[in-house]
């Protein structure tokens, strides 16, 4: 990918939605909810703070994180379906 986010933004790469639920019932696509998880794929340096002084950002390429139903912009870079979104969106780091 040849794409470098700005300042305090990250892209994000929804990790694929359950198939079945847990009584074994196939969910069709039409019915699937977007995941609201997903993996860093590329971070920005960093906002800034009243001083001007480069705030780096908390997380970091490769990490699986969960955001907000509605955060990020969604958009297609080399085909590939992606979110670009401000850290605030990202409510939390998903342990290994």
């Amino acid at each position: 990918m040849k794409f470098r986010p700005l300042h305090d933004r990250v892209v994000v790469r929804r990790l694929e939605g359950e198939e079945k639920t847990k009584g074994g019932i196939i969910i069709p696509d039409t019915a699937k909810e977007k995941p609201q998880e997903g993996e860093i794929l590329a971070v920005g340096p960093g906002g800034r703070d009243e001083a001007g002084k480069l705030v780096p950002l908390d997380v970091k390429k490769g990490d699986k994180v969960l955001f907000g139903k509605w955060s990020g912009t969604e958009v297609k870079i080399d085909g590939v379906d992606l979110l670009i979104m401000k850290e605030s969106d990202i409510m939390g780091v998903i342990a290994k």
